[in-house]
């Protein structure tokens, strides 16, 4: 199973309409959610959002994808539950 890249930063740029938080647009948003998306579609995503973001974006995205996938909760929810 590959792990959802959201990590409860939702919201989208009016500009580009890619999710400040996670980097997809509203679509892909809704492909991850469909049971028939592959492992494999999920993967190739993963990838194509990573290279939308840059710079402490891409690095926050990562930190907190990371510890979403160990943990089962994105770095900002932990905070929210503290």
């Amino acid at each position: 199973m590959i792990v959802s890249p959201c990590i409860s930063i939702c919201k989208t740029d009016p500009v580009t309409g890619f999710c400040y938080g996670c980097g997809r647009t509203n679509e892909e948003k809704k492909k991850w959610k469909i049971s028939e998306t592959t492992d494999d579609w999920k993967k190739k995503n993963l990838l194509e959002i990573k290279s939308r973001l840059n710079g402490w974006q891409l690095e926050s995205f990562e930190d907190s994808y990371k510890n979403k996938v160990e943990n089962g909760i994105s770095l900002f929810k932990k905070e929210m539950l503290k």
